[in-house]
């Protein structure tokens, strides 16, 4: 996967588990109603509007990738910028 992603989650389904902010804590935090969000960098605001999505830089890809793999709640989109396919979540194929 070499194209530049981006990532958002479907709050309806998050867990509040919390193994997306271990795998990848500057670009997933819980918000003050126990589930999880995204933002832009370590030290920005999360993002909470519905479906609001998140540049993820090079060096945190494969973690943002294997939080969406392995997420209880099936609600991390990892999808690429240039066209939308989703690469890893569960609308992947």
């Amino acid at each position: 996967m070499s194209d530049e992603v981006r990532v958002w989650i479907d709050q309806k389904l998050c867990t509040g588990d919390g193994l997306c902010t271990q795998y990848a804590p500057d670009v997933f935090q819980f918000g003050d109603d126990g589930l999880a969000y995204v933002k832009q960098s370590a030290d920005a605001d999360l993002l909470k509007s519905e479906g609001a999505q998140a540049d993820v830089p090079d060096s945190l890809r494969l973690d943002v990738v294997d939080a969406a793999d392995g997420c209880p709640g099936n609600c991390i989109h990892v999808v690429r910028r240039t066209d939308g396919v989703e690469v890893a979540g569960p609308d992947a194929d």
